[in-house]
């Protein structure tokens, strides 16, 4: 069912369409803690690695598919606000378009390209080979999820953030299905971990892009056919999407430097960064996923002139993700441990002692970093991109360059201590871009 963002109490608004948003991020991480889940148990640690290793690659790819979701849903959302229901299909067909030819050269870049990638990043010779064949299979899988992202930015503008859950739960489940028989049953390695993810994306893919374009369907409009391209839309999109995908993709990249970093210090090493990045990952996943959130009630109420009930928006988004925070918080700095075995079948001392410090220094600052995604939300949705990627490339670079700074004299413990300052510096950066926009605004009640 498609909602209107734009009446009624603003907290209780974004709660109801927030909360499927933020049970959906969960069900697709499962997907890769899946992958990892399996290969570390039924396979070894070293699959562990090799599985950890590519995942820090295939976030590039992830970081392009995202910019598609983003730049979709704000423009959608605020034609959707505007009720100008014209413009907003085209917007979602120029999307489906515009997608499709960069889902096709990342295809080939990626089928080229990521052999090399994890020969640069000093990937231990004895993981390379599975690393190389996780990717190869994953690359293949790219349309599917670049147009399940697409969808569900189209569901989110349209203020319908249940219907996508549906499909991520079921299709996230079956994932942890299928990985198990694939490799446990079958005995395909690390290839039936990519497989499985391959076949249940697809799977969800086509079930989320048939349920969006029936209820676009249903959606009257003057002429009773919109228009399938628009290059002046195309450029909307893009202005909105290329600062996410460059924050995407930087970060990408800060990670793939920090990944070459960690497999200096071995596969043990490596397998425990990749429990414990998994869990630190499903975290700030979820809280950018709740950031998109913010995005699409900041779009769509703008849209529909009606700036004051951004601040309320905003305060209520961080009541949000502080309240997920103290469980979290919680889980990881005292059930680290259990957590990160739970990764591995007899795990070495040091891969469980490198992924338990990793969550404890990260965890409390968990509190920070969800301000500053709650912030980029509404930066996002007001479509304030300068000030958006200023805050993110500082928290990039902060983190990358301490990293490696770091470990040269304080080994494993400085990589991890690069999170935390990052964040810092960055949240303050955007609660300040935040501010200047909107603090003379009235908030709505």
């Amino acid at each position: 069912m498609n909602k209107d963002l734009t009446v009624g109490k603003p907290s209780q608004v974004l709660w109801q369409f927030c909360l499927p948003m933020f049970g959906s991020i969960i069900f697709q991480q499962l997907y890769n803690i899946a992958d990892s889940l399996v290969a570390g148990k039924f396979i070894g640690e070293n699959a562990l690695a090799a599985v950890g290793n590519s995942y820090e690659i295939t976030l590039i790819f992830i970081a392009f598919a995202f910019g598609c979701n983003i730049g979709c849903s704000v423009i959608v959302s605020r034609y959707f606000g505007a009720k100008d229901y014209d413009e907003m299909k085209t917007s979602v067909y120029t999307s489906l378009i515009g997608s499709a030819v960069l889902c096709a050269v990342l295809m080939l870049i990626g089928l080229v390209g990521c052999h090399g990638l994890l020969e640069l990043i000093n990937t231990p010779d004895e993981i390379l080979a599975d690393s190389s064949l996780y990717l190869d299979i994953y690359v293949l899988g790219l349309p599917f999820m670049f147009f399940y992202n697409i969808a569900t930015g189209i569901f989110s503008a349209l203020g319908d953030s249940k219907t996508p859950f549906y499909f991520l739960a079921v299709s996230s489940l079956s994932n942890i299905g299928v990985d198990i028989l694939f490799v446990a049953g079958f005995k395909m390695g690390v290839a039936g971990v990519a497989w499985a993810t391959f076949l249940c994306q697809g799977i969800s893919c086509l079930l989320a892009l048939y349920f969006v374009l029936r209820r676009l369907a249903k959606i009257r409009i003057e002429d009773d056919r919109a228009r399938l391209f628009s290059r002046r839309i195309l450029g909307e999109i893009v202005r909105i999407a290329l600062p996410s995908t460059l924050q995407q993709s930087f970060i990408s990249v800060g990670n793939i430097v920090i990944q070459s970093v960690v497999n200096s210090f071995g596969a043990s090493v490596m397998a425990g960064y990749s429990a414990a990045i998994k869990l630190n990952n499903l975290v700030i996943t979820s809280f950018t996923t709740l950031g998109n959130g913010i995005s699409n009630y900041t779009g769509q109420n703008l849209g529909a002139d009606k700036p004051d009930r951004v601040r309320a928006g905003f305060k209520a988004g961080v009541r949000m993700v502080w309240l997920l925070c103290v469980p979290l918080v919680a889980l990881y700095l005292l059930c680290g441990e259990a957590l990160i075995r739970f990764f591995m079948n007899a795990p070495s001392v040091l891969a469980v002692e490198s992924g338990l410090q990793l969550l404890r220094v990260v965890a409390p600052f968990y509190f920070v970093v969800s301000v500053k995604l709650a912030a980029d939300g509404v930066l996002r949705g007001a479509e304030m991109m300068r000030a958006f990627m200023v805050s993110t490339l500082t928290d990039l670079v902060l983190r990358v360059a301490l990293a490696v700074f770091l470990s040269g004299g304080m080994g494993t413990l400085g990589v991890w201590s690069a999170w935390p300052i990052g964040w810092c510096v960055a949240t303050g950066l955007s609660l300040l871009f935040y501010l200047r926009k909107f603090k003379k605004q009235p908030v709505a009640a």
